[in-house]
């Protein structure tokens, strides 16, 4: 018997498209092993509504594996010392894996050496081969979409194995209900099972049931009372179907330029944090640092209100409902509820980057801090932080009556016409909170609070 082959799965969790599987498979015998690591990642442990997919997610991948006569090993730990000490226990020769960005994934791989052998699965395109004339990351997303298109379309997805040989012994193993990734006391995440199925075989129905309405997706994706995002992103997130698997699926599609552009937008925010391992912890632009964020007693209110859904602007109370019932949230609503915490109340952004990487099912280490950067205005590629969104006419322009009905029942028997500002409309019901600004208040505000970034 040939010496064992590791397969160190982390967000690939998936069998089709799965290089690293495949690989190993060809090599000799497999063990596919996921490590629970709290240590390595530091304080970007993953959050709360990821443990919950995480746990559906490999309850999943282990009935799969056991379909092609496999198993999958668990562990806790340390995953540098977790591998090295399996590689002790089996006498594996190699451990495959899917690249990964994260930094602490990065100094974990380079800390394996040669004994890790990565394969590419998870983008389009490596983000490192992506990159200006010069070989540097593009650090502007337009342009790294231009650079993308001598990369696309990406290589076809891979048949995942038909079966996988088991070593003479397997490791010992983990039982994932002693890790305690659901929520007990309490019970959070009831709601999540009405919205979510994790695992590989809901993602490719979901991708299926997306290809069908996809070319409708650049207008739809705009409107909260319409189901037109496409709800791939926390089956992405965990690499339960790829990315070259999804592009592939919409080419039976009319014109989907947006939606690809959506998918490429990952790959760019990895090449972000590949480029500056830190952009979740601090400014994009230096400048920035001078901005004077409230804080003390007032702004930890306001914090609170805005994290329960109770700022009195429906469309963000909506949102961030959604959020908590849910683990997701609609993607214009995103930029909305981000817009009102950086720019109406004046908080710092990481207060609201370190909240839905808790609540987020999908909150990508990459993808979060981008995007939180990019509405604050003080990302690399950002928005400019003048530009302040107006909740109360966003949420009129894209339709969003049905949506605030659904997340926030107290409003749920106003008109269309007042729904979206119960205050202005002089109905707002006794039980729903009063503005806690004014749009025209906080927007000043931010403004002048912005001129200390110029000065």
């Amino acid at each position: 018997m040939t010496s064992p082959h590791i397969v160190w799965f982390r967000q690939d969790l998936r069998l089709h498209d799965q290089p690293a599987l495949l690989a190993a498979a060809e090599a000799g015998p497999v063990i596919p092993v996921y490590i629970l690591d709290d240590d390595t990642p530091g304080d970007w442990r993953m959050g709360g509504a990821q443990r919950w997919w995480l746990h559906h997610s490999l309850t999943s991948l282990a009935k799969d594996l056991e379909g092609l006569g496999s198993r999958l090993v668990l562990r806790r730990g340390s995953a540098v010392d977790v591998l090295e000490a399996l590689i002790e226990e089996t006498g594996a020769e190699t451990i495959h894996a899917i690249r990964h960005y994260e930094p602490w994934w990065r100094k974990a791989e380079e800390a394996l050496g040669d004994r890790l052998c990565l394969h590419d699965g998870n983008h389009l395109a490596r983000p490192e081969l992506v990159t200006t004339g010069s070989g540097k990351p593009f650090r502007i997303y337009s342009a790294f979409w231009k650079g993308l298109q001598g990369h696309v379309p990406p290589e076809h997805p891979l048949d995942p194995p038909k079966t996988l040989s088991a070593p003479t012994k397997w490791p010992k193993s983990e039982t994932l209900n002693d890790w305690d990734l659901l929520p007990t006391k309490p019970d959070w995440a009831t709601g999540f099972d009405a919205d979510w199925v994790p695992g590989e075989a809901a993602a490719r129905e979901r991708m299926a049931d997306f290809v069908e309405k996809a070319a409708a997706y650049d207008t739809a994706r705009n409107m909260p009372s319409e189901e037109g995002s496409s709800r791939l992103s926390p089956h992405l997130h965990f690499g339960e179907v790829s990315a070259r698997a999804v592009w592939h699926a919409l080419d039976r599609t009319a014109e989907t330029e947006t939606f690809r552009k959506e998918l490429a937008w990952r790959d760019f925010t990895d090449g972000v944090v590949m480029a500056i391992p830190d952009y979740a912890d601090r400014n994009g632009r230096d400048a920035f640092d001078k901005m004077p964020w409230r804080k003390g007693a007032e702004a930890k209110k306001d914090l609170k209100a805005w994290q329960t859904g109770r700022t009195g602007y429906p469309i963000v109370d909506a949102g961030m409902r959604q959020l908590w019932a849910t683990g997701w949230m609609h993607n214009r609503v995103r930029m909305i509820t981000a817009s009102f915490l950086i720019k109406h109340l004046l908080i710092d952004w990481r207060e609201g980057e370190r909240w839905f990487w808790d609540c987020l099912i999908d909150a990508d280490y990459g993808n979060n801090s981008v995007n939180w950067q990019w509405v604050a205005g003080t990302g690399i590629d950002a928005n400019m932080f003048g530009r302040i969104m107006a909740p109360l006419s966003q949420s009129e322009k894209f339709d969003a009556g049905d949506y605030i009905r659904e997340w926030v029942p107290e409003l749920k028997g106003l008109s269309d016409a007042a729904i979206h500002d119960p205050d202005e409309a002089g109905c707002r019901p006794k039980d729903y909170p009063a503005k806690i600004i004014g749009h025209r208040e906080g927007r000043e505000r931010a403004l002048a609070a912005g001129k200390s970034v110029r000065g």
